[in-house]
């Protein structure tokens, strides 16, 4: 599917980008606090400046944090309540190269110009620390300015767009801890362990077959997918996304025809027979009449994959809208473009 041509451009005057975060921010960082007790102080060093041997000291209280030590907390006793003896005594101490390896992972955001776990940017393959340059926060801010452009109404209109296609397809409510347990938490597609995350967002689950195809979701079918693979999937057919591998574990965990799965891009042969009904497909064009342009092409993709029509079995709708759902096939098709 093509991609859309921005109609948006947002033009960023007087930006602020702090000194220390000028060419910063595809440097990860490793966090952590100061193993001395008394010391408040959170330590950031540079992921790639720390090497296996490593020498890291606390800027206020020169603590030396360095590899192959350890820091003791306090000594103890093991003792066996039978029979009041000491089964072991020892010091209970932590290797400083565990603390340092499970430290976590920072980086700076260029816009807000804060240092953010690495968890808050989305991920980008292409960029150095694996992640964009600004975080989930300043995204969804700079989205909701750059989306103000869109009128009230066309929001609502998007919202209407996907009821449709939730209604034809017969979508119902859905148990999301069913399928995440079925998944194991796990991406799909990457095997990321998803339970940990805590908005719904970053696990969301997947059309196996998809929307636009007029397929369901349910709570047998749903793929849990982390969110950058949920976006990479969006409106694709399996076998244009999945390896046959991946494929045939995915009928297992579906209860999806690996035919079906494997096969070419098709429409759910169900929701095609009730477009075949008179009185729906009548509801249908009352329901979502302010919306005519995407009940057309609706009509066209069908058309084209299925070499069906719905608009010869409504009984209500006019010349009008054939003639101009016609002109809108052939132009496309002259074009030689997907739908």
């Amino acid at each position: 599917m093509a991609r859309r041509k921005p109609y948006t451009k947002v033009d960023k005057i007087n930006q602020i980008r702090a000194d220390h975060v000028r060419g910063m921010g595809q440097v990860v960082f490793k966090g952590f606090q100061c193993l001395n007790s008394e010391c408040l102080e959170f330590i950031f060093i540079r992921k790639d400046e720390i090497g296996n041997d490593f020498e890291l000291i606390c800027p206020i209280c020169k603590t030396v944090i360095r590899s192959g030590e350890e820091t003791q907390f306090y000594e103890y006793e093991l003792l066996d309540l039978r029979t009041n003896s000491i089964i072991e005594e020892g010091q209970f101490t932590i290797l400083h190269d565990d603390y340092i390896e499970e430290a976590q992972e920072y980086k700076y955001c260029i816009i807000c110009n804060t240092i953010k776990p690495l968890r808050f940017f989305d991920q980008h393959r292409s960029q150095k620390s694996g992640h964009q340059g600004e975080c989930r926060l300043c995204k969804k801010v700079y989205n909701a300015i750059k989306n103000q452009t869109r009128l009230t109404d066309q929001h609502r209109e998007a919202a209407q767009k996907r009821r449709m296609y939730l209604d034809l397809s017969r979508s119902k409510k859905i148990n999301s801890e069913e399928v995440y347990k079925r998944f194991d938490y796990r991406c799909f597609k990457c095997r990321k362990d998803l339970r940990k995350v805590a908005d719904a967002k970053e696990r969301p689950l997947d059309h196996t077959l998809p929307a636009v195809f007029l397929w369901p979701l349910t709570t047998e079918n749903a793929t849990l997918l982390c969110r950058e693979h949920n976006s990479e999937k969006s409106d694709k057919w399996p076998s244009e996304y999945y390896s046959d591998n991946e494929l045939r574990n995915l009928a297992i965990l579906t209860g999806t025809q690996y035919e079906i799965l494997a096969g070419l891009a098709h429409y759910n042969p169900e929701a095609i027979e009730r477009l075949k009904v008179a009185e729906q497909i009548d509801q249908l064009l009352t329901k979502y009449a302010a919306y005519m342009p995407e009940i057309i092409k609706l009509r066209n993709r069908i058309l084209k994959y299925e070499n069906f029509d719905f608009f010869e079995y409504s009984t209500t709708i006019s010349r009008v809208w054939v003639k101009q759902a016609n002109r809108e096939y052939q132009r496309v098709y002259a074009r030689n473009l997907d739908f």
